[in-house]
C-alpha cells in the first residue's frame, strides 16, 4: 500500500554500530528519530558523515540535534556538520560531561523530517527551533536556548532563558502550556539546583502551568562551549482537535511523584494522535519511592533500579523496551558506561538507539540516570 493511501503509521527501525534509526511514516510525513555513535576508528567527526549521507539519501530536514563531546571540539564540530550536511539552519546543542577527554565525542541525536515542511522558529534573528503541522497538531522543537547576558548569577540566567522559551514559542502561537517535554543541561548543577527548581516553580505558577500540563523533563549537569549557566530545548504541541489528540501526564508505578520534592516535572507524558502513541519519559534515575537516593555508592544497582522504573512507566502504557525510538544515558563517571551494556546482554534487551553522555546528575549520590522516548503504533 502507498504512503499517500495510508492511514495509519508504520515504524522502521535501522540499527548498526555507527547509526540507529527509527522512523514513524505517516501518509503526511516521515519522521526521524536518528542516533548517530562514533566509529570504531576514533575519528571525532565520522557521526556528522554518517549523519549526512542519512540525511541527503532520505531528502530529510534537521529540526533540532544534540552533540555530546568536548566543547574544545565545538568549532572544529560545527565545519565538520556543516560540510556533512549542509549549511546549519538549526540548533546545535552541545554539552560536555565535566572531567571527559575533551577530545572526545561520544555521540549526536537528530530529529527530523521528510515531506513536510519545517518552519524556522528565530528570536532575535536567530534560528532556535522549527514549527511544522498535520492534520491532528502543530508541533514546535526548540534548541540550545541560553540567556544572551551570562554575566548574571545562575537563577538570573534560568529565569531569563524561562523568558526566551516563552518568547520564542509566542512568534508561533503557543505557550508554556503547550510545552510536553523539556531538557535543562544546568552548569555546575550541584552547586545551583535547589535554586534553579525555585525559579521554574515560581515561572510554572506564574504562567499557569499547574492548571494544564506539567512537562516532562531532564535536568543533569553539563558545560556548553558559550559558558552559559544553563542550555534548554523545547517540544511543545498545539492540537488542532482534541479529540484526535490527546496529551495526558504518566505517573511511575515505583516513584512518587517528582513535585513531592519540590521538582517541578511529570515523571513522563504521553501523546495519543488517531494512528500513533508517543511516551516521553523524563530523566529517570535511582530514587525510591519515598523520594530517596537508593543504593548509595553501587553503580550497578543504581542502573538495575532505574532501568526497571523506567520499565514499569513503559509497561503501565502497554509499551516495551523494543518501542523506545530515542534514549540518552547520562553517566556522572563515563567509564561506569559498559556496565549499561553489561546490563541490557544480562536481560536479553536487545539493541536500542541509545546515546551515552557524561554530567552531574541533580544528587551528589546518582550516579547514572536514563531518558527515553517510545513510539507505538496503534
Amino acid at each position: 500500500m502507498s504512503k499517500k493511501n495510508r492511514s495509519f503509521a508504520e515504524i522502521t527501525k535501522i540499527a548498526s554500530d555507527e547509526l540507529d534509526v527509527v522512523t514513524v511514516s505517516r501518509p503526511c510525513c516521515d519522521k526521524f528519530y536518528i542516533t548517530a555513535h562514533p566509529d570504531k576508528d576514533g575519528r571525532h567527526y565520522s557521526i556528522f558523515e554518517n549523519l549526512g549521507r542519512f540525511l541527503h539519501e532520505h531528502n530529510a530536514t534537521v529540526v533540532t540535534q544534540d552533540v555530546f563531546g568536548g566543547c574544545e571540539l565545538y568549532a572544529g564540530g560545527m565545519d565538520a556538520l556543516a560540510q556533512s550536511c549542509g549549511a546549519v539552519e538549526w540548533p546545535v546543542t552541545w554539552i560536555e560531561g565535566y572531567g571527559l577527554a575533551p577530545k572526545k565525542l561520544t555521540g549526536t541525536q537528530v530529529y527530523a523530517i521528510s515531506g513536510m515542511s519545517v518552519e524556522p522558529v528565530r528570536h532575535k534573528g536567530c534560528i532556535v527551533g522549527g514549527v511544522f503541522e498535520d492534520d491532528d497538531a502543530r508541533y514546535c522543537l526548540l534548541g540550545d536556548l541560553r540567556p544572551d547576558d551570562i554575566s548574571c548569577s545562575p537563577p538570573e540566567q534560568a529565569q531569563a532563558t524561562l523568558e526566551k522559551i516563552e518568547a520564542a514559542l509566542g512568534t508561533v502561537g503557543m505557550d508554556f502550556c503547550d510545552v510536553v517535554r523539556t531538557w535543562f543541561y544546568i552548569n555546575d548543577i550541584l552547586s545551583w539546583y535547589t535554586e534553579f527548581n525555585i525559579v521554574r516553580t515560581r515561572f510554572f505558577g506564574e504562567r499557569g502551568v499547574f492548571d494544564c500540563l506539567v512537562p516532562a523533563s531532564t535536568g543533569v549537569g553539563v558545560a556548553n562551549p558559550a559558558g552559559a549557566a544553563i542550555v534548554a530545548e523545547v517540544f511543545a504541541i498545539k492540537a488542532k482537535n482534541s479529540h484526535n489528540v490527546g496529551i495526558s501526564a504518566v505517573e511511575s508505578p515505583l516513584q512518587c511523584p517528582a513535585v513531592d520534592y519540590k521538582s517541578s516535572f511529570s515523571r513522563a507524558v504521553e501523546v495519543v494522535l488517531p494512528d500513533h502513541r508517543r511516551l516521553y519519559i523524563s530523566g529517570t534515575a535511582s530514587i525510591g519511592a519515598d523520594g530517596r537516593t537508593a543504593h548509595v555508592g553501587n553503580v550497578q544497582k543504581q542502573i538495575a533500579l532505574t532501568m526497571e522504573v523506567a520499565e514499569a512507566i513503559l509497561r503501565s502504557r502497554g509499551m516495551e523496551w523494543a518501542d523506545t525510538s530515542r534514549a540518552i544515558a547520562y553517566f556522572k563517571y563515563i567509564e561506569d558506561a559498559p556496565l549499561l551494556d553489561e546490563f541490557c546482554r544480562r536481560n536479553n534487551l536487545h539493541h536500542m538507539p541509545i546515546a551515552v553522555a557524561h554530567g552531574d546528575i541533580c544528587r551528589e549520590d546518582l550516579l547514572f540516570e536514563i531518558e527515553l522516548d517510545a513510539v507505538l503504533a496503534r
